[in-house]
């Protein structure tokens, strides 16, 4: 502090009046340096100690983030690399509107979709309370339009030691079912049926009837159906056994995607949680498509519980009746307006999104839902090709649809000041490949015979 006396002398050169009074000055003036230092270095200290309390509060809340991936770390199998997928900004989108829109990139899980994390659940949920053993002989039945059936497959493949058994519509795209054979599923294909269908989902109730007849020794036998949850069925070739033999016989289970609590649950431990992780709890809304209902009500649940303020979106292709059950309370779409509907129509080319009925996901998920938005074919089209062009994107197309809703919201509600959108991009294009090349690319041709107008300036008219 030798510039104490410095500062002193030349204040006192300045002013020399009597020695007491010059004494008595530099006091004054010592005083009030000492002071200001005391002062500077007391909120100085105050100001370390709050900025570490709330760096202290903040790890506390928020835990590492699980994409910033170490070179020690090992993933255990397959199944280690389900999940904690990175949130993607969707640039052309985002420096459009003014906010920040992002996308799950689910694609990037080993399965190839967000369904993975339902199928691991399912069957791990099962296996918990002893409706699954693993490596009996057992098998997996499932109806789907192929996403959730690979990712059973995958899994039971990657560690678990299970056979499965899919039923999908004639109609999916023909990479699933490629995918499908190539993971040793056995695929059995049945007519498709109209989104508006009231007797929808025949692959459904296929899959719940062959997990029945598993259990039988021969087309005579009445098959032995096992305790579980009233939306699955498991049944064993052990009738007539005692309870402790049947845990080694090989079961036929019917995991039934729509109805378990299992894919909501997924959701909500897992999807939910990361979104809030990786956007330090900055959303203020989340939009998704659904079909089973699993992945809106278990991240949306999960949002909610942590900040009620975020909005929970749906988006609804054409012949769902969501679309209305949030808006008007009625589950209904003016494609079953008598006349219109036909015996076996197709209503979309978007595959994997769209219900006409409620299944308990959904149920769990209409209480927090705040809007909806109904997406075409032809926008799902426009925003395919958009983001191929501008982004170098090639998404499905339950993902176009959730992203042409984003758009939708942010001019609803007038945001262009930086609020966070969080959707989910379902799966990938490749997954689609000879459906999506055609609306994605170059493909009008099919487009028209489809009646599906082609017009690429519907997303740039928008944004």
């Amino acid at each position: 502090m030798s510039w104490w006396p410095t500062i002193g002398n030349i204040l006192s050169s300045a002013y020399k009046p009597s020695s007491q009074s010059q004494s008595s000055f530099r006091h004054l003036l010592y005083g009030i340096i000492l002071g200001f230092s005391l002062s500077w270095t007391s909120t100085s200290l105050a100001l370390f100690f709050r900025a570490r309390r709330q760096r202290l509060a903040t790890h506390d809340h928020f835990k590492p983030r699980p994409i910033e991936l170490r070179s020690d770390e090992v993933s255990s199998g397959v199944t280690g690399l389900i999940g904690n997928t990175p949130l993607i900004r969707i640039n052309s989108l985002s420096n459009a509107l003014g906010v920040e829109i992002l996308g799950k990139a689910e694609f990037l899980n080993p399965g190839g979709s967000v369904k993975d994390r339902v199928a691991l659940r399912m069957i791990d949920d099962a296996e918990t309370v002893g409706l699954l053993h693993p490596h009996t002989g057992s098998r997996i039945f499932e109806g789907t339009v192929g996403s959730t059936g690979i990712s059973i497959a995958t899994i039971a493949r990657a560690r678990l030691g299970y056979d499965v058994t899919i039923i999908m519509p004639d109609d999916v795209a023909e990479e699933k079912v490629k995918a499908l054979h190539a993971l040793g599923a056995d695929v059995e294909r049945v007519r498709p049926t109209s989104i508006v269908d009231k007797k929808q989902n025949p692959y459904q109730n296929v899959a719940r009837q062959r997990a029945i007849d598993f259990g039988k020794h021969s087309s005579f036998d009445k098959p032995h159906v096992l305790q579980a949850p009233p939306s699955m069925i498991v049944s064993t070739t052990g009738d007539g056994e005692k309870p402790e033999d049947l845990i080694y016989k090989p079961r036929g289970f019917f995991a039934d995607q729509f109805e378990n609590r299992s894919n909501h649950d997924a959701h909500y431990d897992g999807t939910g949680p990361e979104i809030w992780r990786q956007t330090s709890g900055s959303v203020n809304a989340f939009v998704s498509g659904a079909g089973t209902g699993g992945t809106v009500a278990g991240t949306g649940m999960f949002l909610k519980s942590m900040n009620e303020d975020i909005l929970v979106v749906i988006s609804d292709p054409e012949g769902s009746g969501l679309y209305n059950k949030v808006k008007y309370g009625v589950m209904f779409d003016y494609k079953e307006s008598e006349g219109t509907k036909r015996r076996h129509q197709v209503d979309t080319v978007v595959e994997g999104i769209g219900i006409n009925r409620l299944t308990d996901n959904i149920s769990l998920a209409l209480p927090i839902i705040d809007d909806a938005f109904r997406i075409t074919d032809a926008e799902a089209v426009a925003m395919s090709r958009y983001l191929v062009q501008n982004d170098g994107l090639f998404l499905g197309s339950s993902s176009a649809c959730n992203l042409f809703a984003c758009i939708k919201l942010a001019r609803k509600m007038g945001w262009q000041k930086g609020q966070t959108i969080v959707t989910i991009l379902c799966d990938s294009g490749n997954r689609h490949y000879s459906k999506v090349r055609d609306f994605a690319c170059v493909n009008d041709e099919y487009l028209k015979k489809a009646g599906i107008p082609v017009n690429p300036g519907l997303v740039t008219e928008l944004l």
